[in-house]
């Protein structure tokens, strides 16, 4: 018994053990847009985007730039297709779209990707 809560204290206070030390930013308020419907109705799109930020020592860098990834986030669903924002397949793919340009804007501002993940964590379509 002492040996193995000896094995487990050695294994915890090693650098291999650390926990990630991941934060979360989230657009507030929710992301409403429109997006190209059919016959010319208006669709809209409520949806709440967290950012999976890999280091929580850049959360105020991300946050700095949030209005520039928040409009990457509602062009990209703009220019999306009905059948795009009503589908799942659809809705995954928008957001590895979105996912990227994030990704891609952060690199060229910060020149980092600093995030790990781009999450929806709400969707709502009308």
């Amino acid at each position: 018994m002492k040996t193995s809560i000896i094995l487990m204290l050695v294994l915890l206070s090693s650098p291999l053990a650390k926990a990630a030390d991941y934060a979360y930013f989230g657009f507030e308020p929710s992301i409403v847009t429109n997006y190209v419907a059919v016959k010319k109705k208006m669709g809209y799109v409520r949806l709440s985007v967290e950012l999976m930020i890999e280091d929580a020592s850049n959360y105020d860098v991300v946050e700095h730039h949030a209005p520039l990834l928040r409009d990457a986030i509602i062009n990209i669903i703009g220019q999306q297709p009905e059948s795009k924002v009503k589908s799942i397949n659809g809705r995954h793919e928008i957001q590895r779209l979105c996912e990227e340009k994030v990704k891609q804007l952060l690199e060229k501002e910060t020149g980092k990707p600093l995030i790990k993940k781009l999450l929806f964590t709400q969707w709502l379509d009308n």
